[in-house]
């Protein structure tokens, strides 16, 4: 069963591949269709972008994320409704979710709008693309516990190895094209590609329990 975990980096996307739940080698790409063409045996893709977007108000995906990471919670950001994704610039888009939400949109997620856009277009494309979050993912490693460090300190990515480790995943010194991508994005690639394995097998779960549907008629969630 091979399958693939996808992040999203400075200069594109990483992307992690899972042979029967264990390493089987890393694909970076500046374009996210280019590096799903280049794995086309894939079961399962699991990508660390949101993917459906609500009309108004806030996802329910969101808000639980939050409720279940408690000193994570920060690595969630509120999406903002879909119309407020169609806008040309930040201040627009602001006003818009505003409108739709009362609150306005920050500016750390109106920076991914080129990347979530491009990661909507092949997950409407392309129905063994899911959204995962890899914090969610790590939660569940864990036992459903939030780990104590970020990602980005040296206790937070021992944790994070140890976890996928103790779960197959042994990540080889050298990884090939992902030796240049830094070590937190390359870990949530692989925690994305543990869940996209789970995707595979049936037995992900999922947040919300009872997802909303997206305009386009897709479920709204995230999967770990």
């Amino acid at each position: 069963m091979d399958v693939l975990g996808i992040d999203a980096w400075k200069l594109g996307w990483a992307g992690i591949r899972l042979a029967d739940g264990e390493y089987a080698g890393s694909i970076v790409d500046a374009r996210l269709d280019t590096l799903i063409e280049r794995a086309p045996s894939v079961q399962a893709i699991a990508v660390d972008m949101p993917l459906g977007l609500v009309e108004k108000g806030w996802r329910a995906a969101d808000l639980e994320a939050k409720l279940l990471l408690r000193a994570r919670r920060s690595s969630v950001f509120l999406v903002a409704p879909r119309p407020a994704w169609l806008e040309t610039d930040y201040v627009a888009a602001g006003d818009r979710c505003q409108e739709l939400t009362g609150q306005r949109l920050s500016w750390q997620a109106w920076a991914l709008a080129p990347k979530l856009i491009e990661a909507r277009a092949c997950w409407l494309a392309d129905e063994r693309i899911h959204e995962v979050h890899p914090e969610v993912s790590f939660w569940a490693l864990a036992g459903g516990v939030p780990l104590d460090h970020a990602k980005k300190t040296w206790r937070g990515q021992h944790t994070r190895r140890s976890l996928l480790a103790a779960a197959g995943i042994v990540l080889p010194d050298e990884l090939g094209e992902a030796d240049r991508v830094p070590v937190d994005d390359v870990l949530d690639a692989c925690a994305a590609a543990w869940s996209a394995h789970r995707i595979a097998l049936g037995v992900a779960d999922r947040i919300p329990e009872a997802p909303e549907v997206d305009a386009e008629g897709r479920v709204i969630e995230i999967r770990y």
